[in-house]
């Protein structure tokens, strides 16, 4: 069936174009025109047209084997929790600084907390 339809397209190409046009007026002219262009869109720019609307189909590509997570049970530590990995005082004779803040949820600040006052004179010494 393609083969037939493809014989007779083109056997009438090869006609439209052995076939000299009649002697005609302009408006016939320019309606034998008109058909040309139609007749060239549809042999030569039809088949780009249709892709345009038909994309190619592409096979998806296979899927990729990984090996599946390998669980382990969860480790229980019965030990004492660890020191903080960073030094939240700073100790002076007169005072201390203290670090607040995780530096994530909220920010990292230094608070002064002053010491303890001195103790008062002792009494004055008896003679």
């Amino acid at each position: 069936m393609k083969k037939l339809v493809a014989i007779i397209i083109l056997t009438l190409t090869v006609v439209a174009l052995v076939v000299p046009p009649a002697h005609a007026s302009a408006a016939a002219s320019a309606a034998l025109a008109l058909g040309a262009f139609a007749a060239f869109n549809l042999l030569f720019l039809g088949p780009l047209w249709a892709a345009t609307w038909y994309p190619p189909v592409y096979a998806a590509p296979a899927p990729v084997a990984y090996a599946p997570p390998v669980y382990r049970p969860a480790v229980v530590r019965s030990s004492a929790p660890s020191a903080p990995l960073i030094n939240r005082e700073v100790i002076y004779p007169h005072g201390r600084y203290v670090l607040y803040g995780d530096g994530v949820r909220t920010a990292y600040h230094w608070v002064w907390v002053p010491g303890p006052p001195p103790p008062p004179p002792g009494p004055p010494p008896t003679q």
